[in-house]
Formats: C-alpha cells, sequence, structure tokens
C-alpha cells in the first residue's frame, strides 16, 4: 500500500500543532512537532500521563542529532549503525525542543528510525517528531492497530492508514540507552 497520502496529511497536521496517530518502526505511536509545547501537553492528555516523563524522538539521520543534543562521538556513532534492532539513546544537552519534551536533567532520548516510512515523514515535516506509544499510560503497549485503545483513536487529529491491516506482526518498544558524561553507556531497556 502506498503511504504518500498518509505522509502529506501527517505533515499538514504537525504544521498545524495536532497530534496524529502512526505506524513507527516499533510500535504504533502518538506523534507532534518536537519544538511544539501545546502539541506535547495534547499527547500528555491523551496517553492521561504526567508531564513529567521525557519523551522520544525521531530524527531522519545521525546527523541531525548536533541540532537538538550533544553531538555524539564516534562511539555512539558506531552504536547506532552496528544496532540490530531499534535503538534509542539518551543524549545530554537537549536543545531547540520543547522543554516538555526533554527530561528534567535537560537530556533527551532519540531514535533514528530504520523504516522507508518514518524517515520519508521527518524528512517532508523537516523537524524532530515525537513518538510514544499509543496506549494509555500504564496500559500495555498495542501490539496492532486494532488493539489501541478507542479513546486514542478519537483524540488524534489523524490516523494513518498505512499499516493498519497487519496483524501478525512482532513489533516492540526500542531498546534505550543512555550516554553518560563519562562517555561510558548505561542499558536502561533492552
Amino acid at each position: 500500500m502506498s503511504y504518500g497520502i498518509d505522509i502529506n496529511n501527517c505533515v499538514e497536521i504537525l504544521n498545524r500543532g495536532g497530534v496524529i496517530l502512526y505506524p513507527t518502526d516499533t510500535v504504533w505511536g502518538l506523534g507532534c512537532d518536537a519544538t511544539n509545547e501545546q502539541a506535547i501537553a495534547n499527547i500528555f492528555k491523551i496517553k492521561n500521563r504526567i508531564d513529567s516523563k521525557s519523551l522520544i524522538i525521531l530524527l531522519p539521520g545521525i546527523s541531525r542529532i548536533k541540532n537538538y543534543a550533544t553531538e555524539p562521538n564516534e562511539e555512539v556513532v558506531s552504536l547506532i549503525n552496528k544496532a540490530t534492532k531499534p535503538t534509542t539513546i539518551i543524549y545530554p544537552n537537549a536543545t531547540n525542543l520543547a522543554l516538555n519534551s526533554v527530561a528534567s536533567d535537560h537530556s533527551v532520548a532519540i531514535r533514528i528510525p530504520d523504516d522507508a516510512f518514518c524517515k520519508e515523514l521527518l524528512l517532508k515535516f523537516g523537524k524532530p517528531l515525537v513518538s510514544t506509544s499509543a496506549n494509555i499510560s500504564g496500559n500495555s503497549t498495542p501490539l496492532n492497530f486494532d488493539e489501541i485503545n478507542d479513546s486514542i483513536k478519537e483524540q488524534v487529529n489523524y490516523i494513518c492508514n498505512y499499516k493498519r491491516q497487519e496483524k501478525n506482526i512482532q513489533l516492540q518498544p526500542s531498546r534505550i540507552i543512555k550516554w553518560n558524561n563519562d562517555n561510558s553507556f548505561t542499558v536502561i531497556r533492552d
């Protein structure tokens, strides 16, 4: 199925500060402009999630990280390039993002998706995109579109058609690794 129409519709909604429900490289997610505080506040409201929890941000490539956090060193770049599954890295010194998208210590979780739909969406939108699982806070992560709570579907501004019919996929949340100030790594979620 072609996803060009979904990409165009998503970009239009994102540019207006809306929230989308979309298939990511991991699970179905809620997304918005990571530089728009009100859009992010809407995601917290939709998920019934406390706003002190930080969010994952998607970028289309490693070269964009320096625009939003500390530029990755060779070890971080190697970790990203050698990853065999979706990997989110927590970087220090978040910048150019909405304050409610970053952690209290000013770190930010960033993932570079290896997924054609996500990459095209990110490139066409031109800004970082929030990516958080499409579930009510505290509930299990839906494994396919049909498992997403109706209250979430009713509150978003756009729902992608792409991948709605896929049922037998074994998607999981990304691995999360924190890049520490001493250049070591801590695995938060494997």
